[in-house]
């Protein structure tokens, strides 16, 4: 096999199981989309650029820093929940190992294999109790002990990208007063771009990640511009 022929493992990509790959398409997804709201927004109810700076630079850092903050609590109290799931498991199988090997022989025996050999196989992997624990939590509970998710990953994954996504519909302001029109421009293709990367992790068509981000994009900044344009009408 050459080095250039993809392999099986090669087809499952990054690992979604961490929450960083989530947390940080997510952070992207919602900076690009809720600051280009927010600048369109502002933008249409003030023919200066100043407001919208402001408003856009104070969006980016506010939903930046709340959105690793949610992040972190949000993975840190599962994998606080998944760690008591294991404790509790490993209890039972230190204090009561005979009913949870005659457990684990069900289980098997429940998904196909006869019955000697599911006693069998749990009667091999109740010899340590860590390879049962491990076991256990895999074919018993659905949690992979060695993929908890890092609270602190995600919550840096979220902030940076969500810093990279919310930026972009502000940039052009730096540059001119009146850059609307190019923050919708540079969002839409940035929308574009991540929609289409994201199809690489789902499975979909380039084109209708691409097409639906474009669609939430385009429908927020349209809301927004129209609360901007009635208030700053009225104001």
């Amino acid at each position: 096999m050459t080095a250039s022929t993809p392999t099986y493992e090669d087809a499952h990509g990054e690992d979604p199981s961490s929450g960083i790959l989530r947390a940080s398409v997510f952070g992207a997804s919602d900076g690009l989309v809720s600051n280009l709201g927010v600048v369109v927004g502002v933008g249409a109810a003030s023919a200066s650029s100043g407001p919208v700076l402001v408003a856009g630079i104070a969006a980016l850092v506010a939903g930046a820093f709340s959105m690793a903050a949610g992040e972190y609590v949000s993975m840190r109290t599962q994998r606080e929940v998944l760690e008591r799931e294991l404790a509790v498991e490993s209890d039972h199988i230190a204090e009561h190992p005979g009913e949870e090997e005659a457990h684990l022989a069900e289980l098997l025996a429940d998904n196909g294999l006869d019955s000697a050999t599911a006693r069998h196989v749990a009667a091999e992997v109740h010899r340590e109790q860590d390879a049962a624990l491990e076991f256990h939590a895999r074919f018993e509970l659905g949690i992979d002990p060695s993929s908890l998710g890092s609270p602190l990953g995600a919550a840096a994954g979220s902030f940076l990208a969500f810093v990279a996504g919310a930026a972009v519909p502000v940039v052009p302001y730096l540059f001119s007063a009146a850059a609307m029109l190019w923050a919708i421009v540079v969002s839409m293709v940035g929308l574009a771009g991540l929609g289409a990367w994201m199809t690489r992790f789902t499975g979909q068509r380039w084109w209708f990640g691409a097409g639906r981000q474009l669609v939430i994009g385009a429908l927020a900044a349209a809301v927004t511009y129209g609360i901007g344009t009635a208030v700053g009408t009225a104001v």
